[in-house]
């Protein structure tokens, strides 16, 4: 008896990785062997970076923060120590946002922990 092979599914199955890899160079989008190496290469990317991207975001408000606050005569550090002692919570994130957008607010801010 033939051997049955499902070939709807497998064919499917390299057509979906292969619509994925469409647009990049050479045989990376198109041979299946080196177009699936490629695709779960750009997997282990994705997951890595996504966590890369977070401790860049938290590294650029860091150098926002501290940019202004040596304008108010501050250092970052001694910022969010009397932040912390001050009893106010706000995030780094916000704190950033306040600084590039609204210098009044970070003003009253620092004027408060000082």
């Amino acid at each position: 008896m033939p051997r049955s092979v499902n070939h709807v599914a497998s064919r499917a199955r390299r057509k979906r990785i292969l619509k994925l890899t469409r647009g990049y160079f050479g045989a990376r989008k198109n041979v299946w062997t080196v177009a699936k190496n490629t695709w779960e290469k750009g997997l282990t990317y994705a997951y890595r970076d996504r966590r890369t991207k977070k401790r860049n975001f938290r590294a650029l408000w860091i150098q926002r923060i501290n940019a202004a606050a040596r304008i108010e005569g501050i250092s970052y550090s001694k910022l969010m120590g009397a932040l912390a002692k001050a009893g106010i919570e706000i995030n780094r994130k916000v704190l950033a946002d306040l600084a590039m957008n609204n210098p009044q607010a970070f003003k009253a801010i620092v004027e408060k922990v000082k």
